[in-house]
């Protein structure tokens, strides 16, 4: 085993307009107390006073490195980071998001607990909910206490419901020479492009190496349901862009497991279920984009899965030219019985119930259109 304070971290920043977040987000990893790291600031063109802040932190602290550098968008600036870590582990810690002085040095003593090399070490990560209101809260993910492999460490595979929620590759340290044996990299589209999606993918379906630690460190400011509408309406078309580079991914990588493929379909719906709440699949451009994605989707493992709606089997049989499958609605209640015990126990029974009337309400609304 290695002596886990040795080992060097380095820390990903890539940095767009982050003036007002950013000192919060450098606070936090500089005062982290594993000591050893290279934080790699990434200047993505800002045209705000982000460069002047990072280059005042570098003067303080030498483990701070600026690199400034025309914008290229979140892929390209992340990859310009991996390739000028020296670490022997990475993290990618986004401007407007903070973590906790406990992170890295919690990560990596519990990769060293093992007698094997760990690829990654993966956890959950604080919710800020409505963040920098009154209403601001700090909640649970929607996997915490739900990732149980077997043993550790694990394939995804053995805990495929991790593949199933937000990608949070954030929320996770990467050994880089896993990645650099493995080419993997991030897409480099225009902007933030969601490129995290693939990421997630090209890393947990590559190793049988994960160790989970169900402790959350890292606080990720959600958007607010304003910026998350303005996103649905004027980006309408990229979650499904996204999903199917995902399942391009799986099929490069020849993953054929049922529950992989399970919680890939999951995602599928579920950012339909998102871009529906403001765009009506009367929209001739969405509904060919649904049923452009539920080609590549295995009709039996949807038609099979409980935790589908009945509702959404059917507008998958409908857009896939297939017979009208009746399903039961038994399975799929008794699955929301339980995703309602879960989150009374993992956010609270206030904000269960909060949740709860916003979805009836959405509900009612979509069905009025």
């Amino acid at each position: 085993m290695h002596n886990a304070n040795n080992e060097l971290v380095s820390v990903i920043v890539p940095i767009f307009n982050a003036g007002p977040y950013l000192e919060q987000c450098l606070d936090s990893i500089l005062a982290q107390t594993h000591r050893n790291l290279e934080v790699i600031c990434l200047n993505d063109g800002s045209t705000d006073d982000s460069l002047k802040t990072m280059q005042a932190y570098a003067a303080q602290d030498d483990r701070v490195r600026v690199i400034d550098k025309q914008n290229e968008g979140y892929g390209a600036t992340c990859n310009r980071g991996l390739r000028e870590a020296t670490g022997t582990w990475i993290s990618i810690v986004e401007p407007d998001d903070w973590i906790e002085a406990g992170m890295y040095a919690d990560m990596l003593a519990f990769a060293n607990g093992f007698n094997e090399e760990l690829d990654i070490v993966k956890t959950p990560y604080w919710r800020i909910w409505m963040p920098d209101t009154s209403e601001q809260r700090k909640l649970n993910c929607s996997y915490r206490s739900r990732i149980k492999p077997a043993r550790q460490p694990f394939a995804i595979r053995e805990a495929a419901h991790l593949l199933s929620h937000h990608p949070s590759i954030w929320s996770a340290i990467y050994r880089k020479s896993f990645l650099d044996d493995r080419g993997i990299r991030f897409r480099e589209y225009p902007g933030a492009g969601w490129a995290d999606n693939p990421f997630l993918l090209e890393t947990l379906c590559q190793t049988d190496r994960i160790g989970y630690l169900d402790t959350p460190y890292y606080c990720y400011r959600e958007e607010t349901p304003e910026k998350s509408k303005a996103f649905a309406l004027n980006n309408t078309m990229l979650p499904f862009a996204r999903w199917n580079d995902m399942m391009d991914v799986l099929e490069n990588l020849h993953v054929h497991d049922e529950s992989i493929l399970r919680a890939h379909n999951s995602r599928g719906f579920t950012y339909l279920g998102g871009v529906l709440e403001e765009v009506s699949l009367d929209n001739p451009e969405l509904r060919a984009e649904a049923a452009s994605m539920f080609a590549r989707m295995n009709a039996d493992l949807v038609l099979s899965d409980s935790e589908i709606s009945p509702g959404s089997k059917r507008l998958f049989a409908e857009l896939r030219g297939l017979p009208d499958p009746n399903p039961s609605k038994l399975p799929y209640a008794w699955g929301l019985v339980k995703q309602g015990c879960y989150n009374l126990k993992n956010v609270g029974p206030a904000f269960t119930w909060k949740t709860l009337r916003e979805y009836l309400a959405k509900k009612s609304d979509r069905e009025g259109r």
